[in-house]
C-alpha cells in the first residue's frame, strides 16, 4: 500500500496549507471528483470479488481433458506393505550408488533414465501421475518395463504436499531426477493452466518439499532448449539471451530456471537444469513429430511439413535418448551435496544449467526421407507454412559446457537413432512383422 500511494508523499499534510478557491464551479467539481472517486472504488471492488470468484471456484471451460484438474484425483498411498515397496525399489546395491527420486517416471525420459540407474545398482523410486495427454497404455508399459527391472513407481502428483514428504520421510534421497512436466509446445495454446500447475506450481512445491528435507537432496531436473525462443544466435549456448519465449511451454520452463537460482541462493540446494534438444528413440511420446510421422506415413495418411518464410528450412537437432542418459547420468554423479539444513542455507551451493543435444541440426524434410527408406514407404508429404504457435525455425545445440564439466559426447546419428526407434516401434505396434532395413 506504500509503494502505490508514495506519489502522495511530496503534497503537505499541514491543515491550511492550501487556501482552496470557494467558487460554484469549483464546488461542482469536487462534487464530481468525489462521486468518481467513488465509483472507481467500487468499481475496483466488484472487479475484485469477480477475480476472487473466479480464481476460487471450479472451472467453468468444458473441455473434459484438463490436467490441471485431472492431477487433483485422489490417488491411494501409504501403508506399510507400501513403503515396504518403496523403500526396497530405493534400496542402493551398489557400493558408491545413490539414491534417485526420479519425477515423471513413467515418462520417455524418465523410464530411460530410472532403467539405466538401476541397472547400475543405484536406488531409484519413481513418480508419475499418469495423466492422460497422451495415451496411458504406453506409460503403463512402460511401468511394467520398470517393475520388472526392480522400480516402483508411486503413483501420484508432484503438487501433492503430503505423499512428496511422505516419500522423504520413508527414504532419505541423496538425489532428485525431476523429469515430471506438461509437454508440448502446442497444447499450451489449448490448455495453458496444465502448464502452470505442472511446470511451476508442481516445480515450486518439489523444492518446498526438498528444501525442508533432512539432508536434503541434489536435484537434476529437465529445463528445455525452448528457453531460446526467438534467439537467432547459433548454436545455442548456455551464455545466450533466454528472455523472448516463443511459447507458453517454454515460458514456463524458463521460469523454472529463475525459480531454481531463487532457491538456490536462499535455501542452498543444489541444482542443475538440463536443456534438452528434441530427444527422440524407442518408448518415446506420441506427439512428436518423428513419432506420429511414423505412424502416419504406415497408415497411408499425408503428413505436414513445415517450412519457415521465403521456403526456409526447418531443422531440429535431433538428440538421440541414450545421449540424454548419458547427459542425465553425468548431471547426476557430478552434483554436489545441498548445503541446507532445516530449511536454512549453510553456506553456497552449486548452480549450473547445461545443453544437451547433438549438435547436428537436421533439416525435418530429411528426417522424413530417412524414415521412408527404413519404413519402405513413400510419405505423402504437405508442404505448409510454419505457423505462429509457438514452434521455431530451428534448433542448435553448443555442448561446449557440458563436454567440459560432463564428459558428454552424444555419439548416436539420426540415421542409427531412427534405425532402432523404428525397429521399436513395428515390434510394440505391429508385433515385429515389419524389420527396419
Amino acid at each position: 500500500m506504500s509503494k502505490q500511494m508514495s506519489h502522495l508523499d511530496n503534497i503537505p499534510s499541514t491543515p491550511g496549507k492550501f487556501k482552496m478557491d470557494k467558487s460554484p464551479y469549483i464546488h461542482n467539481w469536487l462534487r464530481w471528483h468525489s462521486s468518481l472517486a467513488k465509483l472507481t472504488f467500487w468499481s475496483f471492488m466488484f472487479l475484485g470479488l469477480i477475480l476472487i470468484f473466479f480464481f476460487r471456484s471450479p472451472s467453468s471451460n468444458p473441455l473434459p481433458q484438463d490436467p490441471s484438474r485431472r492431477s487433483l484425483r485422489t490417488y491411494n498411498w501409504g501403508g506399510p506393505a507400501w513403503e515396504k515397496r518403496v523403500r526396497s525399489s530405493a534400496r542402493i546395491r551398489s557400493r558408491n550408488g545413490i539414491s534417485v527420486l526420479v519425477t515423471g517416471a513413467a515418462g520417455f525420459v524418465g523410464t530411460h533414465v530410472s532403467a539405466t540407474l538401476k541397472r547400475r545398482g543405484d536406488g531409484v523410486l519413481g513418480l508419475d501421475n499418469f495423466n492422460d495427454y497422451y495415451d496411458p497404455s504406453l506409460k503403463r508399459a512402460r511401468q511394467a518395463l520398470l517393475e520388472r527391472s526392480g522400480v516402483f513407481i508411486v503413483e501420484g502428483d508432484i503438487n501433492d504436499s503430503a505423499l512428496l514428504r511422505k516419500l522423504f520421510e520413508v527414504v532419505a534421497f541423496t538425489h532428485v531426477m525431476h523429469l515430471a512436466a506438461q509437454a508440448g509446445v502446442r497444447y499450451a495454446m489449448e490448455n495453458p493452466g496444465s502448464y502452470v500447475h505442472s511446470n511451476i506450481a508442481g516445480f515450486v512445491n518439489l523444492l518446498e518439499v526438498c528444501k525442508s528435507a533432512n539432508p536434503q537432496p541434489a536435484i537434476v531436473w529437465a529445463s528445455s532448449s525452448s528457453v531460446y525462443g526467438l534467439n537467432t544466435k547459433v548454436p545455442f549456448s548456455e551464455r545466450d539471451r533466454t528472455d523472448q519465449p516463443a511459447s507458453l511451454y517454454a515460458a514456463t520452463k524458463k521460469a523454472g530456471e529463475e525459480i531454481a537460482h531463487t532457491y538456490n541462493h536462499i535455501y542452498g540446494l543444489s541444482l542443475t537444469g538440463l536443456r534438452f534438444f528434441t530427444v527422440y528413440g524407442p518408448w518415446g511420446r506420441p506427439d512428436m513429430a518423428y513419432f506420429f510421422f511414423t505412424r502416419d506415413i504406415l497408415k497411408g495418411k499425408s503428413i505436414s511439413i513445415f517450412e519457415a518464410a521465403n521456403q526456409g528450412t526447418v531443422a531440429r537437432d535431433f538428440t538421440y535418448i541414450d545421449d540424454i542418459v548419458k547427459g542425465c547420468l553425468a548431471a547426476l554423479d557430478t552434483a554436489e551435496k545441498s548445503t541446507g539444513s532445516g530449511g536454512k542455507k549453510k553456506g553456497p551451493a552449486q548452480l549450473r544449467v547445461f545443453n544437451l543435444g547433438s549438435t547436428s541440426p537436421v533439416p525435418v524434410s530429411d528426417l522424413v526421407s530417412i524414415l521412408e527408406r527404413l519404413l519402405k514407404v513413400n510419405a505423402k508429404r504437405n508442404i505448409m507454412k510454419l505457423p505462429r504457435n509457438g514452434d521455431v525455425r530451428f534448433t542448435h545445440a553448443n555442448i561446449s559446457l557440458a563436454q567440459r564439466e560432463l564428459g558428454y559426447k552424444p555419439s548416436t546419428d539420426l540415421q542409427t537413432g531412427l534405425k532402432k526407434f523404428v525397429r521399436w516401434y513395428l515390434s510394440y505396434y505391429s508385433g515385429g512383422k515389419k524389420a527396419a532395413g
